[in-house]
C-alpha cells in the first residue's frame, strides 16, 4: 500500500471523528469539547511529522544547495524581522490591567512575526509578478 493511499485513509477516519464530535458540540455537548482539541492535537502531531518526512526525504533526493540557500534566506529574513521589531510601541498597561501576561519581549515577538509576514508575503507577490513578466516577455 503506497503512503499516499495510507494517508487518505487516516484523513478520512479523522474527518468522520471530527465530524462527529462537531455534531455533538452542535447539539448541545459541550463535554466535547475536550476530545475535539484530543483530535486536533493528534491531527497537529500528525501533520507535523508528515512535513518532517518529506522535507527530509525532499533534502536527500534534491539539490542540498539551493534548499540551504533557502532556509538561509529564510532565517536571515526572521532575523532581519526581529531587528525591526522594537517591543515599546505599544502601550502594555491595559494588557497587564487585564490579567494577560505581556511584556516587552512578547511584543517584540509578535511584531518580528508581522514583519516577517509582510516581508515574506512582498517576496511572494514580486515573485510572481516576476514569473508573469518573464513569462509574458519570453
Amino acid at each position: 500500500m503506497s503512503l499516499h493511499k495510507i494517508i487518505t485513509i487516516i484523513v478520512g477516519i479523522l474527518s468522520v471523528i471530527g465530524i462527529i464530535f462537531a455534531l455533538m458540540i452542535m447539539s448541545g455537548n459541550d463535554s466535547m469539547i475536550d476530545n475535539l482539541l484530543y483530535v486536533t492535537y493528534a491531527v497537529l502531531v500528525l501533520i507535523l511529522a508528515l512535513v518532517l518526512v518529506f522535507v527530509i526525504t525532499g533534502l536527500f533526493k534534491g539539490d542540498i544547495k539551493k534548499t540551504l540557500f533557502s532556509v538561509g534566506a529564510f532565517v536571515a529574513i526572521l532575523f532581519i524581522a526581529y531587528a525591526m521589531s522594537s517591543g515599546t510601541d505599544l502601550d502594555l498597561t491595559p494588557f497587564i490591567d487585564k490579567g494577560m501576561d505581556v511584556s516587552e519581549s512578547t511584543s517584540k515577538y509578535v511584531g518580528a512575526g508581522l514583519y516577517a509576514f509582510y516581508i515574506l508575503g512582498a517576496v511572494a507577490i514580486g515573485s510572481m509578478v516576476y514569473a508573469n513578466i518573464k513569462k509574458l516577455i519570453n
